[in-house]
This record gives structure tokens, sequence and C-alpha cells, in this order.
């Protein structure tokens, strides 16, 4: 943090939770951490004893659970040093203005695939979002983020945040969802902006659903009020908030209007407008991250076994799962334009995890920035994607500061379930001490 903090009252954590409200409609603005929230040092809340007893409350941690389908075309993607001097592949480059803030891993098993009822993609999805082996329905038990909320959501609007961007129709339960709370249970991902949107802020109100006002003015008297009782830097970083919620909506409206049109799986699904819409949810979601409405989220870029095309990217003679296999629609993961066409794909998946990234970098937060505060762990339900690989498999974590070896690639020795056991008690603290194909923590991975 920029500024130092000096003497002054201090503003609760039960102001920051409880937003810009209006009492005679639902609709709450959340506000973003101001400095006179947080401690001298910046490290925790302060003017707590009111309510809890104690002088300060750490400052909470956040979990978001990131996705994209069909696998990855391993020479473009796994860097062939390991260590902090490590290769940034062509997929991995729109990481490297972030270098420092990541951890690249390769090496994991999904070790709960083995056996499973149905095709590669329907067993290697349950057994990445839960580490438990597919019914013919879904998994067999709870996915790692609904895991995490159960144990994180005290004090948040939502226990946690379903996120998802591609609309298309295709697949069964287990292809369109990411997070399940058990068995038969699939929470479905929020696609469409302006649903996000409303959820987000209560906006019942008919002035914002026939987008003819801003969400803004509904808050106007509460927001010059709090202004008045400011320092100068937090006045500023709260113009600087709303004027984000301000552009956030300028943004959605100016969405064609047929943009939420779901597509049947034998329409031509080219998603003109996929970079957009990503960017999007990104921004809600870290402006739901970081005002508290929840702690855990997931983000689902696109479908399990995903079939839209990438016209953005000039790829538009087959769809995105014809081009890991050789199929006479697509060149084929094993030839060299194959290869190149599953690059490129990557490569975005990777530019739209990174623009969550520095978003999350560049929000601050009492000594740090959000990102400082949040995990977020970037999986994929394969390895090489054209033959369903379900071994050295790869993951990216974020954020964390302090307790991950960030700016290093590392190839580990163990399975999906160590990863994830490793986040929860070691990065999150939340205490599971056991998961479903962990045997060990991935020490290693720890700063």
């Amino acid at each position: 943090m920029s500024q130092v903090i000096t003497k002054r009252s201090r503003i609760t954590r039960r102001s920051f939770l409880k937003g810009l409200a209006l009492s005679q409609a639902p609709i709450v603005v959340g506000l973003p951490p101001l400095i006179s929230m947080f401690n001298s040092n910046g490290t925790a809340y302060a003017a707590e004893a009111s309510f809890t007893g104690k002088t300060e409350a750490p400052i909470e941690k956040r979990f978001v659970f990131w996705f994209n389908g069909n696998g990855i075309p391993e020479r473009y993607w796994i860097p062939s040093r390991v260590g902090s001097d490590y290769d940034m592949t062509p997929c991995l480059t729109p990481l490297a203005r972030l270098r420092d803030k990541v951890l690249v891993l390769s090496g994991l098993d999904n070790a709960a695939v083995g056996g499973s009822v149905g095709d590669g993609h329907s067993g290697s999805m349950s057994a990445l979002m839960t580490c438990t082996r597919y019914t013919g329905r879904g998994p067999g038990g709870p996915s790692l983020d609904q895991i995490l909320a159960r144990r994180m959501d005290a004090n948040s609007r939502f226990r946690s945040l379903q996120i998802g961007v591609s609309q298309e129709s295709f697949g069964g339960a287990i292809q369109k969802n990411m997070s399940w709370a058990g068995p038969d249970r699939p929470l479905p991902p929020e696609e469409i902006p302006h649903r996000l949107f409303d959820r987000l802020f209560g906006a019942s109100e008919e002035g914002w659903v026939q987008r003819k006002r801003s969400i803004l003015d509904a808050v106007l008297q509460d927001a010059t009020q709090l202004r008045k009782t400011l320092p100068r830097e937090d006045e500023l970083r709260l113009e600087e908030h709303l004027s984000s919620i301000r552009d956030l909506e300028h943004a959605i409206t100016s969405l064609p209007p047929d943009y939420h049109k779901i597509l049947q799986p034998e329409e031509d699904f080219d998603m003109k407008d996929w970079p957009r819409i990503a960017k999007l949810q990104s921004d809600m979601l870290a402006y739901a991250l970081v005002t508290g409405q929840t702690r855990v989220a997931s983000y689902m870029l696109t479908k399990c076994q995903g079939l839209a095309r990438f016209p953005w990217l000039g790829h538009t003679a087959a769809r995105h799962h014809d081009y890991t296999h050789q199929d006479g629609k697509a060149p084929g993961e094993t030839g060299a334009e194959g290869q190149r066409i599953l690059r490129d794909i990557c490569r975005w998946h990777v530019e739209e995890f990174a623009y969550l990234v520095a978003k999350l970098n560049s929000i601050p937060e009492g000594a740090g920035t959000l990102l400082d505060n949040t995990v977020l762990l970037f999986v994929h339900e394969h390895a090489e994607a054209g033959v369903h690989k379900n071994t050295g498999g790869i993951a990216v974590l974020a954020g964390s500061k302090d307790k991950v070896l960030q700016g290093s690639h590392i190839k580990v020795a163990g399975t999906i379930g160590d990863l994830y056991l490793t986040v929860a008690d070691d990065l999150l603290n939340v205490g599971l001490g056991k998961l479903p194909t962990a045997e060990r923590r991935l020490t290693e991975i720890l700063a």
C-alpha cells in the first residue's frame, strides 16, 4: 500500500459488509476495502471490538476455482525447465508480466478416473472437480469449491458463486457444470452478465431492469453521506470503485440485444462476444470478492468437451473438440497444424485467466492487494488433449502471497487430491485433514 496509515477514526468491518444499501429497495452496492478499515500496518481489519470482542480481525482469504475444458497441447504448454528460470511457453505467454505472481505445476495425476463409467471427458471431469468417480449421472461427491465454501462462508452474502462464460447447450450435467454440492446436485454457472449483475446488486428496480438508469442512482444519497466522513485517500478510492461499477453497467448494456441466445448443438456456435463476456464476468467476480459478497467462486470459461468455434482467433473450420482429434473435420492433435491451432486456443484461455489475476492484483487491500489474499487455481480435465491423458496433468496457482513458491515451475509427483488438500489446509487454513485420492501435502509448492 502506497499510503502510510496514520491515526484516524476507523470504519468497522460491518460497514464494509453492509455497503451502501437502500431501505426502500433490495439494492446493495458493496464498499471496497478502504484504508480507514485497517490497523496501522494494514495487516488486519480494525475497529472490531464493538461486536466481536477483538480489536482486530485478519483479512479473510478467498478462493477461485478456474476451469477450461478439452485439455492442452503439452509441447506448447508445459515448460521444459523447472525452477525460477523456467521457459515461458507459447501457451503461457499471457502470464509473462505476472510471472512472479504465479506457480506453474505439472506432473499431477487425476487419480479417481480409473474404472469410471462413461467416456473420457465425463470421468475426467468428475475426478477433477471432486476427486471421485463418475456415477453415470455426475460425480460421487461435492466439488472442491463447495467443500471449501462450507467452511469459509462466514459473513458473506453468498456461500459461493458459480460463474460461466460459454453458453453452448451441448452435453449433460457433467459437461455443463463444474460445481457440485454432492451427487446429483449440480450448481449451474451463471453465464449471462446482466443476470449476474442483478444477482450481485439485488437489482429488481424497474429503471435498471429496463437499463434506463444507473444502479448508483439508487444509493447516491448514501454515497454522498459516506464521502463526508472519509479522509481524502479513501474518498478517492470510493470514487474509483463507483466509477468502475458505472463502467461495468455501460459495458453490459452495450452488449447486442440477443447476445444471450442459446444455440442448439447442431447450430454453428461461434460466440463472437465470448472474450468480451469473459472479461465482464471476471470484472464482476472481482467486485464480489473485494466487497465481501463471497469468499468462494468457480469460474467455468469453457464447457468440458466444448464445441465452440473461435472466430476472433481465426479458427472456424472446426469446433474446439474437433481440433483435439483426427476426425476428418480438423487437422487433429497429431499434426503440426492441429497442434498450432490448439496452441492458439489454449493461449487465449490463459489470456483470460491472466486478465482475472491482473484485475485482482490491481485492487488494493490493506498492505497488499486482493490477489495477495486470494488463491486462484486453474485446472483442465485432461493433460494432452487428443489422447484424454489423465496423468502428468497441469495446474496454475496464483495469489496467496508469502505462502506459495511463486515465480516457478515445479514438476510434482502427486495427485490432484494432494494439490487440493495442500490448497485447503496450507493456503486457506480450513483444516480438512483429508480428501479423496490425497495421500500427502505437496510441501514443495510452499514458500
